[in-house]
């Protein structure tokens, strides 16, 4: 296990890193807060991941985790520093295919399990308003997964709303 990066976190200055120019990862406005209120709830679960470039660490997973953490609040909560965990030194290659694999690999939120939580939080006395503000959902969006929620509890038919069909 030793081995392994994730046993060798570190806590460093978020200025000894630097972000990469090929990762095709956005991030929207409304996920890059929720990433600052997870991180701000929650800490920090997941490091950043470099790897060695040139005598610098090039970011190959975690661009939007080192860009919240630039955010004052973020920073307060580690003195600046964030954690990284350092690949092994690498080709080029290998490290544009490391990126494309740590973002795909998170998968996808589908919408009937997105219903379930909000059905649960709902039932856990979270008001519809505190879902809305700290998961990022505008009202509908509650409204909506609230109610299809509510639908699965009552056994309604898969075929209800087609708009919610997930591919």
């Amino acid at each position: 296990m030793d081995a392994q990066p994730i046993a060798a976190v570190k806590w460093l200055p978020r200025t000894a890193l630097s972000s990469n120019a090929y990762n095709p990862n956005v991030q929207a406005p409304p996920e890059h807060r929720l990433l600052k209120t997870s991180i701000l709830e929650n800490g920090w679960t997941q490091p950043i991941v470099a790897r060695p470039e040139a005598g610098a660490l090039e970011i190959v997973d975690g661009y939007h985790r080192w860009t919240v953490a630039a955010d004052d609040e973020v920073a307060a909560l580690t003195g600046g520093l964030v954690p990284v965990v350092v690949l092994p030194p690498t080709d080029p290659a290998t490290a544009r295919m490391a990126t494309v694999r740590h973002n795909r690999a998170r998968g996808t939120h589908h919408v009937l399990g997105m219903a379930e939580i909000v059905a649960d939080l709902l039932r856990y006395g979270l008001t519809p308003e505190e879902i809305g503000r700290r998961l990022e959902m505008d009202p509908e969006e509650v409204d909506r997964l609230a109610d299809r929620g509510d639908m699965i509890k009552r056994q309604a038919p898969d075929t209800f709303n087609q708009g919610w069909t997930v591919g």
